[in-house]
Parts: C-alpha cells; sequence; structure tokens
C-alpha cells in the first residue's frame, strides 16, 4: 500500500491499482530473484458475498530492464479468467472449500503466466489456480495449507502465486496525512500533541498479490549470475504495472466490450514515489507513462515538496533543511539513477544517467540471515534501496532520506540535524502486527472476516 489510492485516477479502480513492488533475491533460494506486486489496496476481510479478485479485463505486468535504458528486457505477463459455478446462489461457497477444485466454491479465477522478451512470447503456465479469500473457519478451514497448494512450480526454477495475502506494508496513515503528523515527534509540530506510539493504519487489511519466483539467470542482459557487486550486469531495475484495453463499451445487461491495445493505468517502482513526490495534477500522468519517460518528474525529486514542509510543520527542528536550496543529487541517486560507485564503499546499483523510477536490485548482493529493516542506510546493503525485501522499514528509510540523512552522502560537510534520526512514524515490524512467512511467497496468511474486526 506504499501508493494506494496515489492518484485520483486509479483511486476509482481497485483492481488495476498496484500498490506495492518489492524485489530481493530470495532467502531460501540465493540463485532467484523473487518479485512481489500488490493490487487492491484496504481489502476488508469480511467482504462478502462479492469477495476480492483481480481483474479478468485488467493485463498485469512485471518489468525488468537489465542493461539500463529504462525500458523492459523481460516481462512477466498475467492474464485471469473468472469461472462460475452456480448461476442460481449468490454465494461465493455452498460449503467448505477445502481443496483448490472443491464444487463447493462457486466462484473461482484461473490464470496464465507469460514471459516476454526480445520480441519473443513463452507461456510459461496456464490454467493455474489461485486460492479463495480466507473467509472463515467453516468456509475456508486450514486456509494456509489450501493456499500453499496455490503455489504453482512452471519448471525451470521459476514458482508462481496469485492470490489474497495479508498486507505487508506498515504504515500510519492516519497520522501522516494529518498535516504531516508523525506520532513520535507530534509534540513538535506546528499543531502539538503528546507524543505517542505510531498506529498500523493496515494492520487488518488484505491484499491480492502477484508473486514470481525466478533464477537470476533468466534476468541478467547475458543469462549470467554475477557475484562481483561492482558489476554493471548485476544491476536490475525492475517495476510493476497494470493495464486496460484503450475502449470500453458498456451494454445493456451489465456487458461490458473492451476492445483496442492496452493503455498502462497503474504503474509501481520505487515505494511513495507517485505518493508524495509527483504533485496531484501530474498524478495519472505518471501512471500512464514508462519509467524512461520520468525525466519530466526529475525536478520533484531534485526539490521535493515535503522537504520544504518539514521545517513548516516542525519549527525550529530541522534549521539546515530550512536552508538547503541545492538540488537533491542523493536523491535523485536513490530513486532516479541508481547509486554510482564510489558513494558506498563496495556498493553500486547504478542503472545509467536515464532517470526512471525503478527498483534497482544488485542480485550479486545475496540475503542476510539478520536484515536490518532501515537497510543500506544502517549498512545492510541487502536492503532498500537496493531492491526492496518485506521487512525494510521504507516509510522511515525515505522520510529520513528526505529530511537530509542521505544528503550526507553527495555533501560529507552537510550539518545534519540532529533531528533526523527520530524521523519515524512510530512503526517497526515488532510493533505493526504484521509478520511474514519464511518461505514463498513470503506474505503472510490473509485475515479471515470471521476473527477480524471491521474497520
Amino acid at each position: 500500500m506504499s501508493s494506494h489510492r496515489e492518484a485520483p485516477a486509479i483511486s476509482k479502480d481497485p483492481v488495476a491499482d498496484n500498490t506495492d513492488t518489492y524485489a530481493f533475491v530470495s532467502p531460501d533460494r540465493p540463485d532467484t530473484v523473487t518479485i512481489i506486486t500488490n493490487y487492491i489496496p484496504v481489502e476488508a476481510p469480511a467482504g462478502g458475498p462479492n469477495f476480492y479478485e483481480f481483474g479478468d479485463d485488467v493485463l498485469y505486468e512485471i518489468h525488468v530492464d537489465n542493461n539500463g535504458d529504462a525500458l523492459p528486457d523481460v516481462t512477466f505477463q498475467l492474464r485471469f479468467q473468472t469461472l462460475l459455478r452456480n448461476d442460481d446462489t449468490f454465494l461465493y461457497n455452498t460449503g467448505p472449500i477445502t481443496a483448490l477444485d472443491s464444487l463447493t466454491w462457486n466462484r473461482r479465477q484461473l490464470y496464465s503466466l507469460t514471459r516476454v522478451s526480445g520480441g519473443d512470447s513463452q507461456v510459461l503456465g496456464s490454467g493455474l489456480t489461485c486460492p479463495p479469500c480466507n473467509i472463515g473457519p467453516r468456509s475456508t478451514p486450514d486456509y494456509e495449507s489450501l493456499a500453499d497448494r496455490a503455489v504453482h512450480n512452471l519448471g525451470g526454477g521459476v514458482r508462481v502465486f496469485a492470490g489474497q495475502r495479508a498486507e505487508g506494508f506498515f504504515v500510519d496513515l492516519g497520522s501522516i496525512f494529518d498535516l504531516g503528523a508523525l506520532r513520535p515527534v507530534q509534540n513538535f509540530h506546528l499543531l502539538p500533541l503528546p507524543m505517542a506510539a505510531g498506529v498500523n493504519s493496515t494492520r487488518d487489511a488484505n491484499v491480492h498479490t502477484i508473486a514470481i519466483e525466478v533464477p537470476i539467470r533468466m534476468l541478467t542482459r547475458d543469462g549470467s549470475a554475477p557475484s562481483n557487486p561492482l558489476d554493471a550486469r548485476a544491476v536490475l531495475g525492475i517495476w510493476g504495472a497494470a493495464s486496460r484495453r484503450r475502449v470500453s463499451v458498456r451494454e445493456k445487461a451489465a456487458r461490458d466490450i473492451e476492445t483496442g491495445p492496452w493503455v498502462q493505468v497503474s504503474r509501481l517502482g520505487n515505494p511513495l514515489f507517485n505518493e508524495v513526490i509527483t504533485p496531484m495534477a501530474e498524478k495519472d500522468l505518471w501512471n500512464a507513462l514508462p519509467p524512461s519517460q520520468d525525466a519530466q518528474f526529475l525536478k520533484y525529486v531534485q526539490h521535493p515538496e515535503l522537504a520544504g514542509l518539514l521545517p513548516l510543520l516542525y519549527p525550529g527542528v530541522f534549521p539546515s533543511l530550512a536552508g538547503l536550496t541545492a538540488v537533491r543529487a542523493d536523491l535523485v541517486a536513490v530513486l532516479l539513477t541508481g547509486i554510482p560507485e564510489g558513494i558506498v564503499d563496495g556498493f553500486q546499483n547504478f542503472t545509467g544517467p536515464t532517470p526512471a523510477d525503478m527498483l534497482r536490485l544488485n542480485v550479486a548482493i545475496g540475503p542476510t540471515d539478520t536484515p536490518n529493516p532501515l537497510g543500506l542506510v544502517a549498512g545492510d546493503a541487502a536492503g532498500f534501496p537496493n531492491g526492496r525485501r518485506l521487512v525494510d522499514d521504507v516509510v522511515t528509510i525515505e522520510l529520513r532520506a528526505i529530511a537530509g540523512l542521505t544528503y550526507t552522502l553527495i555533501n560529507k560537510s552537510y550539518p545534519l540535524d540532529g533531528a533526523v534520526g527520530l524521523v519515524t512514524d512510530g512503526l517497526t515490524i515488532a510493533n505493526s502486527g504484521v509478520s511474514y512467512l519464511d518461505h514463498f511467497p513470503y506474505l503472510g496468511v490473509p485475515h479471515d472476516g470471521f476473527h477480524t474486526p471491521a474497520a
């Protein structure tokens, strides 16, 4: 949900709303990369009788750039098909769903996965089954085991999962969007309140997830698996997207006809980019464009609005940030070009001078047994902004970066304000209520509607 409802148009089209993208070297299979794209923000677990599902009329894509031109060199496409067993019931299920082919499951979804590269398309799998939504102990008993059976091994080291998962992104939306308040330091706010712990706004929400696990050699430009982090071949640019047909005709009897070429309506690389960097008037445009055209948004990264707001919202707390008028080359590196060699010892994820919003993953840097949620800025090179893991606290990382923390990488004489290290929404994995799996597809078991209190 780092880009939930982040633009006016996509906020009205949740089925196509790409809310989060993750990319990391798989901890249990370090010769592979796991890429996760989430859709449909803030799913209420008790969402019946029409439970959440992917759109049959949406083209879901995961793009990989392996040569630094911000254009896709490898693309994974997913198309979904919804099947109804019984036309004469309003029910999603007419009894317990104990298998992916249970006759009691009335509304199922199947999908295909296609790999596109160099103009060639290869269907990796078809007729693949999604799991049902997690309804409750009577309808979906032993849900974890049932969903595990929806992990499909497609041969050649490729695995895929598409279905409902627990929301893994933790953030205090209620506080942040209330004039940029951060509960742990809101006593310093222009409109102060007593300090308080962060509240995870997504704690009980679900999401629909597409997760693929792919051998590194299937993604790199020359089919290699680089071991040197300074090797340019080791860096991949990754983003998710969703597209709809150009023309939609609504006929009588509630029938829609879609035709024409696919038009992108949502995309996501770095978390929170379109959410808090792009101005409201250009958010829909940003969603429609490929990363290769992001030069027109460069000025918003060079001079981010939030960096100017922090000194106003927290008077006297960020004196050096208030006087900072220089171009934020640090944020350009983190978000648009990758970090060049020589900035961080032994590390780079530079894709070249073309400014483009992509996750940049250096696949030569393997997973760590003790990941630091603050990633690269805390010395953990396997974490954000080197790709993005589920455990990475991207809200704190990006807030501190905008507040000046990463500016010292470019200008080591910059007088960093002491308050920068305090900037956080007050949430960690420990107090967020979020838990993950230690195996693919990594996101946790979705909340069911029976046990989860209504929002």
